[in-house]
């Protein structure tokens, strides 16, 4: 890939939402993350499973950001779960259809990675299903890789970042 777009995190908030929601239209989205109730629940959810036990581990903070190119629009919203132990972050990311294929979905990987707020963070996850051929490679372009190549039992393959 020639040189990665640059981008900043912010986090995402109530005033980004009508931005971001509009990508969950897009027909590839909705496949693979859902509707556009999705980003909106995940602000309304915000923070509430804090110090719950998710698949044995236990939840101890929550980020999300959105990714915004050099002229500050919004390109991808990123976040997710870090857990101890670890900590690890599982996330998941969309970048906006208008700008697919143009590095702004490693561009964004790569800003989480460096994140300060993350600086504790030994390992990164992103649940990718197999068929996602966009969001694997995306994934393999910021240095994640799968931990194991078979689907779990949810069809979900983990592509992971170890520090």
């Amino acid at each position: 890939m020639t040189r990665l777009p640059r981008v900043t995190l912010v986090p995402f908030t109530e005033a980004l939402l009508p931005t971001v929601q509009v990508w969950f239209a897009d027909a590839e989205v909705q496949r693979w993350l859902g509707g556009p109730d999705w980003p909106a629940q995940g602000l309304r959810m915000q923070g509430q499973g804090i110090g719950e036990i998710f698949r044995g581990r236990r939840v101890v903070r929550v980020h999300t950001w959105v990714a915004l190119d050099v002229n500050g629009e919004a390109v991808a919203l990123i976040g997710g779960d870090v857990y101890d132990p670890g900590p690890e972050l599982g996330f998941a990311y969309v970048v906006d259809p208008a700008r697919w294929r143009q590095g702004y979905g490693v561009a964004t990987l790569l800003a989480v990675v460096a994140h300060p707020a993350l600086a504790d963070v030994v390992v990164f996850t992103a649940g990718i299903e197999p068929a996602n051929v966009a969001s694997t490679r995306c994934a393999a372009a910021a240095g994640l890789r799968p931990d194991d190549p078979e689907p779990d039992f949810e069809g979900i393959v983990h592509h992971v970042l170890r520090r």
